[in-house]
């Protein structure tokens, strides 16, 4: 089976790397592309010659912020899925998310143990969204 193809969007490269050595663990994830701003991402996706199965953003990047990205990703492929990674403590970020599209929505400060399985079940068709108190 191919892997599943990821595209990570976050403006800290140290971020990214952090990711990268997550989603290394799974043999089934491949990371096809990185971009530390909004533009940079659409570029990717539209001069992709593979395009993902995922992309994993931030919604607080340069050059095209919050969730206007999520729109924009799904109107250049609306089958890729969206993973929003976000500081942001805040059932209304949560909302809007879902309101433009996202599958799934993960506060960066659980990455470590909740990544794989937002992934998971993002791509098994599923909605990730944490438990906000």
């Amino acid at each position: 089976m191919a892997p599943y193809r990821i595209i990570l969007a976050d403006r800290h490269p140290q971020l990214r790397q952090g990711l990268k050595r997550i989603l290394g663990e799974k043999s089934d994830l491949e990371i096809i592309g990185e971009a530390s701003d909004g533009m940079e991402l659409l570029n990717l996706l539209k001069l992709s010659k593979s395009q993902p199965h995922l992309v994993i953003l931030d919604p607080t990047m340069p050059n095209l912020r919050g969730m206007e990205a999520v729109g924009k990703v799904k109107l250049i492929d609306p089958t890729v899925k969206v993973l929003i990674l976000s500081l942001h403590k805040d059932k209304e970020y949560l909302s809007q998310a879902i309101f433009h599209g996202a599958e799934g929505y993960l506060l960066k400060e659980e990455a470590h143990t909740e990544l794989l399985p937002a992934i998971e079940r993002i791509l098994q068709g599923g909605l990730y969204v944490p438990s906000f108190p």
